[in-house]
C-alpha cells in the first residue's frame, strides 16, 4: 500500500508516515504529540546503552531482552537513546516475547523525556519495520527527483520563453521558495525574482532586491574576484544565508545571489539555473556586440586628429558621458613581466573581452582595441585603479592626465607612453605632474640605482660622514638652485647654505654652473630619498 507522504518537502519521511501504515499496525503508546519528527533510518539494538551506536533520527527497535523494567533503569535507558538522536523507539510485543504490553516504568520514562513510544506486535517482525522506513525514503527520494526534473522543466520553459533572466528567476522562486537576484559583474542589479527587470544596470530594482544586493556587497566582491572558479556563502545580521554563484561560460557575465536556506530538494536545482542564467547572459552578450561596435567607432571619432571642442563635446553626449574632463587609459594585452613584455601576447579573443570588461565597468566611457593594447576615455572623476584591478589584474596599464574632452587623443597617448613603465613596475602608472622622474627611477633595478647613487655622492659621504652636505645639495637641487629657499627650509644663514654647497661641489668634482653636473647629482640625490631604508 502506498505510503501517505508528509505534505512537506520531498525527501522527508516522519513518524506519523509509518504509523498510518496499516499493515505495520504500529500503536502509538506515549508521545503522540511528536509524532512529526523526521525518520532517518530504523535500527534494532538489545544493548543497555545503545546511544553510542546511533548518529541521530533513528527509529530504535527493541524487546527490550535485557532492560530491567524499573523506574531507575527505563529512565537511564531513554536518556541514553534520546541523547542520542532516537526519534522513536519501538518495542517489540508478544506471547513469547519478554512483554505483552509496553511496561509502566518505561511508558512514564519515555513520556517524561518526550520520546514517543510505540510499540509493535509479534505477527509483523522488525524486519518489516525496517523495510517500511527504507522504502518509504526511496519513494520520497524519488519523488524528489520528480519534483527537480519537473521544476527544472519549468526552469528551461522560462528560459526558452524569451523573457530572460527575470522569468527564469521568477520559475525558480515558484519552484523553490526562495528568492534570488542577478547581478552584472560590477555588482549592479539586472534582475530579481520580486520584481520586473531595471530599465538599465543599477536601476532600483525591489526594495527587498535592492537590500539583499546592498548586504551581499562584500561576499559579492570576493566571489567575483575569483571569476569562475568558486561561490561562496554567508549569514546576515539576522542569520539569513546569502549564497552567491558566478555566472557565465568562458569569463565572468553575473553573479546569482540566493537569499534563504536552499534544501536538498532545491539544491538539485542550483547548477541547473546556473547554467540557464549562464547561457542568458551569454546570449547579452553576444546580443550586445553591436552596441560595443558603435561606442567604439565614437571613440575613433573623439581620437581623430583635428577634433574640435564642439566636435568632441557631441560625441561625449551621443555616448552619454557628460563630464568637464575626460582621461585616457590603455590596458597592453600581456601580463607584465612573467610574458617577457611582449605587448601582443594577448590574442584577439581576449583583447575583445578585455575591452567587453572595461566597456560593461566604466559608466559612459568609450572602449576600442587599437595598437596591440585596449583604449578607453572616461569621466576623470572615475576610480580607474579599483576597476584595472578589477577587470585587468596583472596587465600593464598606462593611465593618462584629465584634459578637456578635445584633448582626449593627448591624454591616451600619454598613456600608451607609460605601458613600459608599467610592465617594469608591475602595476597601472598614471601621468601625474613631478612624477617623472619615479617614472625614469622605476624603469632600473634598485641595486643599480643605488650603485649610481654612491658613484656620485660617494666622494661627498667621504668628506662629510654626517650627511650635512649631501642634504642641504639636496634640497638646494630641488628648490631650482634658490639660495633663499634652501635656507628658508633649513633654517640656516643663506651664506652657510652657499658654503655647503660650494664644498659639495667641489669634493665632487662637480661646477654649480653645468647643466650635466647637477641633473647627474639630483638625480642620486632623488634616489637616496626614494630608496627603501
Amino acid at each position: 500500500m502506498p505510503i501517505s507522504h508528509s505534505a512537506d518537502l520531498p525527501g522527508i519521511i516522519r513518524i506519523s508516515d509509518l504509523v498510518a501504515l496499516p499493515e505495520l499496525r504500529l500503536a502509538v503508546v506515549s508521545g503522540a504529540e511528536h509524532l512529526d519528527r523526521r525518520v532517518e533510518a530504523a535500527h534494532v539494538s538489545e544493548l543497555l546503552t545503545p546511544g553510542q551506536w546511533l548518529q541521530g533520527g533513528e527509529l530504535l527497535m527493541t524487546i527490550g531482552l535485557l532492560l530491567p523494567m524499573t523506574d531507575r533503569d527505563c529512565a537511564a535507558y531513554v536518556r541514553d537513546v534520546a541523547g542520542a538522536g532516537a526519534c522513536a523507539l519501538v518495542l517489540g510485543l508478544g506471547r513469547e516475547l519478554p512483554h505483552q504490553k509496553a511496561p509502566e516504568p518505561l511508558i512514564r520514562a519515555a513520556g517524561d523525556a518526550g520520546l514517543p513510544l510505540l510499540t509493535v506486535p509479534d505477527e509483523v517482525p522488525f524486519i518489516a519495520v525496517t523495510k517500511a522506513v527504507f522504502a518509504a525514503r526511496a519513494a520520497q527520494q524519488r519523488l524528489a527527483l520528480e519534483h527537480a526534473f519537473e521544476a527544472q522543466r519549468r526552469l528551461t520553459i522560462a528560459a526558452a520563453s524569451g523573457n530572460g533572466v527575470l522569468a527564469t528567476l521568477r520559475a525558480w522562486r515558484a519552484a523553490t521558495g526562495v528568492d534570488a537576484i542577478v547581478a552584472d559583474p560590477v555588482g549592479r542589479l539586472v534582475a530579481d525574482s520580486l520584481a520586473g527587470p531595471p530599465e538599465a544596470p543599477g536601476a532600483d530594482g525591489s526594495p527587498d532586491a535592492v537590500a539583499l544586493l546592498a548586504a551581499s556587497t562584500d561576499l559579492i566582491r570576493r566571489v567575483a574576484a575569483r571569476g569562475l572558479h568558486g561561490s561562496g556563502s554567508s549569514s546576515d545580521a539576522e542569520g539569513v544565508r546569502v549564497e552567491v554563484q558566478p555566472l557565465g561560460a568562458r569569463r565572468l557575465r553575473g553573479l546569482l545571489v540566493l537569499a534563504g536556506p536552499v534544501e536538498s530538494a532545491a539544491r538539485l536545482l542550483v547548477s541547473g539555473l546556473v547554467s540557464l542564467l549562464s547561457l542568458e547572459l551569454e546570449r547579452r552578450h553576444l546580443a550586445d556586440e553591436p552596441v560595443r561596435r558603435r561606442r567604439a567607432a565614437l571613440l575613433g571619432r573623439l581620437l581623430a586628429p583635428g577634433t574640435t571642442a564642439e566636435q568632441a563635446r557631441d560625441v561625449l553626449a551621443a555616448a552619454g558621458l557628460a563630464a568637464g574632463s575626460v582621461r585616457g587609459v590603455v590596458v597592453g594585452l600581456d601580463m607584465g613581466p612573467g610574458d617577457g613584455g611582449d605587448p601582443a601576447v594577448g590574442d584577439a579573443a581576449d583583447a575583445a573581452e578585455l575591452a567587453a570588461d572595461l566597456a560593461l565597468a566604466l559608466p559612459g566611457g568609450l572602449v576600442r582595441v587599437a595598437g596591440g593594447a585596449v583604449e578607453a576615455v572616461f569621466g576623470a572623476d572615475l576610480d580607474v585603479y579599483a576597476i584595472l584591478g578589477r577587470f585587468a589584474p596583472g596587465r600593464p596599464a598606462g593611465i593618462g592626465p584629465a584634459v578637456e574632452p578635445d584633448a582626449a587623443g593627448s591624454s591616451i597617448r600619454q598613456a600608451r607612453s607609460l605601458l613600459a613603465v608599467s610592465r617594469a613596475a608591475g602595476h597601472p602608472v598614471e601621468a601625474r605632474h613631478g612624477t617623472a622622474s619615479r617614472l625614469l627611477l622605476g624603469l632600473a633595478d634598485a641595486r643599480t640605482l643605488a650603485g649610481y647613487a654612491d658613484a656620485v655622492l660617494g666622494p661627498i659621504d667621504a668628506a662629510d660622514p654626517g650627511g650635512e652636505l649631501v642634504a642641504t645639495l639636496a634640497v638646494w637641487l630641488e628648490t631650482g638652485g634658490s639660495w633663499d629657499e634652501t635656507s628658508r627650509r633649513l633654517d640656516v644663514h643663506r651664506h652657510t647654505v652657499r658654503n655647503r654647497v660650494d664644498k659639495a661641489m667641489r669634493v665632487a668634482g662637480r661646477r654649480v654652473e653645468s647643466g650635466d653636473d647637477r641633473f647627474d647629482l639630483w638625480l642620486a640625490a632623488r634616489i637616496r630619498r626614494d630608496s627603501p631604508g
